[in-house]
């Protein structure tokens, strides 16, 4: 890509820190977005909740990037706090269509963050992104989510969904948490194991947004998962070999729903989710196999 200006919300989590130092190592300029008053010449304050951002901070970008939202799995699931995973995202997605949509000239490419869980637990059967939404929160929440961008698709600005999967990562997300146990000889499968996840190495995950940012082609919903998703018991045993650790220790099902209330029905739920457009779009996975994605992430 020739030198771009792109303007990244939620660049202090795990994937938009990784996505601004990779954009930042390859010449690229990258205004965060932040909602403190900006200190820096590349902030830009925004409020998600009040509906504002600075617009004049997004003139000359050519893509922006959101990828805000409170944590799936930052706390037990109360109704205060379902609230604030859906709003924080409907509404952030709104302000950023909308702010585009103002523009004289609006960027190129607004990448909006979205997550598989669209598609609810879709069992032993295998989906790609024509697949329908299902049911339950979070598809609701990932439908809402993705409509709030309507304001700039009809501004004519290219619009896609990066659908993203379980991030491998030993800095942050799920895997952050999963690691510790696992080394220490305590991991073990979840549930009775049958259900699938649909995982991404990290650095898999950052090069496909920009492979997002760069091909014209790519619009609407694309998953950001490993070619193959494996079951859980796969997955345990792929970090036993890695950590070389033992992993005799299953997490039954009643004790998840006592610990994680209404989160426990999705980390117990089946997706098997597959990246049909990224494959066809030409993208090529560096770390496509477990074993690898797990070295990766502790790399």
């Amino acid at each position: 890509m020739s030198r771009m200006r792109i303007a990244v919300a939620g660049s202090s989590g795990l994937i938009g820190t990784a996505l601004t130092h990779s954009l930042r190592t390859d010449g690229h300029e990258v205004v965060r977005l932040v909602r403190r008053p900006a200190r820096d010449a590349d902030e830009v304050q925004w409020d998600p909740k009040e509906g504002r951002v600075e617009t004049a901070g997004l003139v000359g970008c050519s893509a922006v990037v959101n990828l805000a939202g409170a944590g799936i799995a930052d706390h037990r699931w109360t109704d205060s706090y379902k609230r604030e995973i859906r709003d924080s995202r409907v509404w952030g997605t709104a302000t950023l269509a909308e702010a585009i949509a103002s523009l004289d000239t609006p960027p190129d490419v607004f990448v909006n963050a979205s997550a598989i869980g669209f598609y609810g637990d879709t069992g032993d059967r295998a989906v790609d992104e024509s697949a329908p939404p299902g049911y339950g929160f979070l598809p609701t929440v990932c439908v809402e989510w993705e409509e709030a961008a309507a304001a700039a698709e009809e501004a004519g600005v290219r619009t896609v969904f990066p659908r993203t999967g379980l991030v491998v990562s030993a800095k942050g997300g799920a895997w952050a948490k999963l690691f510790p146990l696992f080394r220490a000889g305590l991991g073990g499968r979840v549930g009775d194991g049958r259900q699938y996840w649909s995982y991404i190495a990290l650095q898999d995950h950052v090069a496909a947004l920009r492979h997002l940012i760069d091909t014209e082609e790519l619009t609407g919903p694309v998953n950001l998962t490993a070619p193959r998703p494996l079951t859980n018991r796969e997955v345990t045993a792929a970090m036993g070999r890695v950590l070389r650790r033992p992993t005799p220790f299953p997490v039954p099902a009643a004790v998840l729903k006592v610990v994680l209330g209404e989160l426990a029905g999705d980390v117990l739920g089946s997706q098997r989710v597959v990246p049909a457009r990224l494959l066809e779009s030409g993208f090529d996975f560096r770390y496509p196999g477990i074993d690898d994605t797990l070295r990766a992430a502790l790399r």
